[in-house]
């Protein structure tokens, strides 16, 4: 039913009035409009756990090649899409690789812990455009609020599918989707993810230059149905201040075999946040609260085959989201941030970001009220000009701390961790 309301979305998208410009009439061509870049991505994540769990550590080069091609001219354009990753192991050593949070080189099955010392990974999609609607099959990266792919880690995640954007509409986008497939981001293979399928339907409008609204749907086989709201509102203040109350909700309906299969201890969770970001020149300050509600905690991400959603590992539009996601079952949680944009103090591209967040009432069934709280810190540094203009350093660190009765219900865990991203963009042509 999920696959026909999709399709019938589709037939009345490509016959849709026209309400704004063509731009598949635009069309210079597949070859004048086609772009080629290469990421060099050097990362190196550590995470130091407090009581009794194995360290983490990961270290490693990527090259994230992407081409995208034109639309050919006429009343259907046709192009592609593709991308060919690689990745070196610099540093990912026994005992020490391999954990959830990080998943930069998956480690052998064999028993010796050993992680491959590279790995390579390739997709392409083919694409159709009518008018402002574009339909593209094969491999993709899709970034939505409910199939978000996980992109903060070596490499990244990657899904096999159809998807349909349409922008007929002034304002309005519409997305709708079905994917069989998911490309681990730690191993080589298109379905190495063991994705059964995943519908995805909904929006987002911009009512106008202040208000964007989004409405998102998802139907993860044999795993669960999820919904998503997100609210954006920005009003001036003054010429360099401005407060944005920033919204996202997710509600979430998990199949009783899923729950019995991850053990769960409920099958329903609605999970929203609110932050409020003052911004007043260079600076922006955040106060955001985020809670949870249900009879289990908010559930994404991971792969199928090792028990998890599938619905990709950044589908988390939350306010508190950093190394924890303060998403258990009943958790409330509270965020204070500041931002620090140097550019106007003379130094542009660095920016700094330090946030603290608190959660509480945690229900550990038994071990008493769980708490959890975080520090974040992260500074990155643009380059503005020259031979490396674009090349950026990243440095981002975290201190979790736990209460003793989260630690015994196995929801989490005391640790520091420390990441260091260097990112060089290449664009080819």
């Amino acid at each position: 039913m999920f696959n026909t309301r999709i399709s019938l979305l589709a037939l009345a998208l490509f016959g849709a009035t026209q309400a704004q410009a063509n731009d598949q009439a635009n069309s210079a061509g597949f070859v004048e409009d086609s772009h080629a870049k290469v990421l060099l991505r050097n990362a190196y994540i550590n995470r130091d756990k407090k009581h009794g769990s194995s360290d983490q550590a990961e270290w490693g080069q990527a090259f994230i090649g992407t081409f995208s091609s034109g639309f050919t001219q006429g009343t259907v354009g046709v192009g592609v899409d593709a991308f060919g990753l690689y990745a070196l192991r610099l540093d990912g050593g026994r005992g020490r690789n391999g954990g959830a949070g990080i998943d930069f080189f998956k480690p052998s099955e064999d028993g010796s812990g050993r992680s491959p010392h590279n790995l390579a990974r390739g997709g392409a999609a083919v694409k159709f455009r009518v008018s402002n609607t574009v339909l593209k099959y094969g491999d993709q990266m899709p970034s939505l609020p409910v199939l978000q792919h996980d992109d903060a880690r070596l490499l990244p995640e990657s899904f096999t599918g159809t998807l349909i954007t349409s922008k007929e509409i002034e304002g309005l986008e519409v997305n709708a989707g079905h994917f069989t497939q998911e490309a681990r981001k730690s191993m080589e293979g298109r379905d190495s993810g063991g994705l059964k399928s995943i519908d995805v339907l909904g929006g987002t409008y911009h009512f106008n230059d202040r208000l964007t609204g989004s409405l998102y749907t998802s139907q993860v086989e044999d795993v669960l149905r999820k919904h998503y709201l997100g609210l954006n509102y920005v009003h001036p203040l003054a010429d360099d201040q401005s407060l944005t109350l920033d919204f996202n909700g997710y509600k979430s309906d998990i199949n009783n075999r899923y729950v019995n299969a991850a053990g769960l201890t409920g099958d329903r969770n609605t999970i929203w946040s609110l932050a409020a970001t003052w911004a007043f020149g260079p600076h922006a300050l955040t106060l955001a609260h985020q809670r949870s509600t249900g009879s289990t905690g908010y559930n994404y991400g991971w792969y199928q085959n090792r028990g998890g959603v599938g619905d990709g590992g950044s589908s988390i539009y939350l306010a508190n989201s950093y190394w924890s996601d303060f998403n258990a079952e009943d958790e409330r949680s509270w965020q204070v941030a500041y931002d620090l944009n140097f550019a106007e103090l003379g130094v542009p591209g660095l920016t700094y970001k330090v946030a603290y967040v608190r959660g509480d009432n945690i229900n550990t069934h038994g071990f008493g009220e769980g708490k959890e709280r975080e520090i974040f810190n992260q500074v990155r540094y643009v380059v503005q000009e020259g031979p490396a203009k674009d090349l950026s350093v990243k440095l981002r660190s975290s201190i979790l701390r736990t209460s003793e009765s989260v630690r015994q219900n196995g929801y989490n865990d005391d640790g520091n961790e420390v990441r260091v991203f260097v990112e060089y963009p290449i664009s080819i042509f």
